[in-house]
C-alpha cells in the first residue's frame, strides 16, 4: 500500500472514483494493489460504487458509467472489444501534444481516448459528443468547447444542421474520428444523422486519425462517411489483413499499432 492511501472505506471509494476519471478503466487487481486492501475488499467497494450510479463494473475491473443519459445502445458497444479500444486510446496519445486544438468524435472508442487524456493536457477539446463533454469537464486545465444540436440518442452525440453551422467557425489541429467500420472503400457509420457533423469536423482539421479497434475491419456499417484518402492515420490495436493493409498505403495512410501493454 502506498502511504498516502486511504484507510477508510469513504476514503477507498473515493480514490477509485478519482482512478477512474483518469484513465477510464481499472482492473480490480491494480486497484487492490494501489489501495493496499485484498480484492474483496476492492470488490465491495465497487458493488456499493455501482449501487450509488457511480460506476459501472465490466469483466475484470470498472468503469465510469456512460453518462445521465441512458442509451443501452452505446453502453453495449463500449463492451465489444473493450481492451483493444483501451489500447487504440492509449496509443493515439503519441499524436498528441499538450496544447492542441483537438476535435474528440462521438462513439465508444472516441470516449476512451478521452477518458486517457493525461492531466497535463492544457489545449483544448472540440466535440459533440455528451459523454466526452462530461469527462473532459472532470479535467482542471484543459478547455472545452462543446458543439450543439438535435441530440442523437444511440451515440449520445449533437447532430443536425445546428452542429455543422457551429463547427464552421471552428479550427482544430487534429480530429480524433471513431467510425461503425472500414473496408477497402472506406470509413462507415451507422446512420445518415451523424455524417454531416462528421464530415464538418474531418473538413476544418489539418489531420484526421481513426480510431479503429480491429472488429472495424472486420464488421459492416451502412452508411459510407468518406473515402479513405479523407483519412491522415488509423490507430489500430491488430494488423489488419493484407488487402486492408494495401488499401490503405496506397491511400497514403500512415497505419499506428497499438502495444499490447498500452
Amino acid at each position: 500500500m502506498i502511504d498516502s492511501a486511504p484507510r477508510d472505506a469513504a476514503g477507498r471509494r473515493a480514490h477509485i472514483v478519482g482512478t477512474l476519471h483518469r484513465a477510464g478503466f481499472c482492473s480490480v487487481t491494480d486497484l487492490a494493489e494501489n489501495l493496499g486492501v485484498s480484492d474483496m475488499t476492492v470488490r465491495r467497494d465497487l458493488r456499493r460504487l455501482e449501487e450509488d450510479g457511480q460506476v459501472r463494473i465490466v469483466h475484470g475491473g470498472a468503469s465510469l458509467p456512460h453518462g445521465v443519459l441512458h442509451a443501452p445502445a452505446f453502453d453495449n458497444r463500449a463492451d465489444t472489444n473493450a481492451a483493444g479500444k483501451r489500447q487504440v486510446a492509449a496509443a493515439a496519445l503519441r499524436l498528441l501534444d499538450d496544447r492542441d486544438t483537438v476535435a474528440v468524435d462521438a462513439g465508444t472508442t472516441a470516449y476512451q481516448f478521452a477518458s486517457v487524456l493525461p492531466e497535463t493536457f492544457a489545449g483544448c477539446v472540440v466535440t459533440h459528443s455528451v459523454p466526452v463533454i462530461q469527462l473532459v469537464l472532470a479535467s482542471a486545465r484543459a478547455r472545452l468547447v462543446g458543439v450543439g444540436g438535435d441530440l442523437h440518442h444511440p451515440s449520445k452525440a449533437f447532430v443536425g444542421p445546428m452542429s455543422v453551422d457551429a463547427v464552421s467557425r471552428l479550427r482544430l489541429r487534429t480530429f480524433f474520428l471513431g467510425a461503425g467500420a472500414i473496408d477497402g472503400r472506406g470509413v462507415y457509420v451507422g446512420t445518415d444523422v451523424e455524417r454531416p457533423t462528421k464530415q464538418a469536423l474531418m473538413g476544418i482539421a489539418d489531420s484526421v486519425v481513426l480510431l479503429a479497434d480491429a472488429t472495424k475491419f472486420h464488421t459492416s456499417a451502412p452508411v459510407l462517411l468518406c473515402g479513405l484518402d479523407w483519412i491522415d492515420v488509423v490507430v489500430t490495436d491488430r494488423a489488419p489483413d493484407d488487402e486492408m493493409a494495401a488499401a490503405l498505403r496506397d491511400a497514403g495512410v500512415r497505419l499506428v499499432l497499438a502495444d499490447a501493454e498500452e
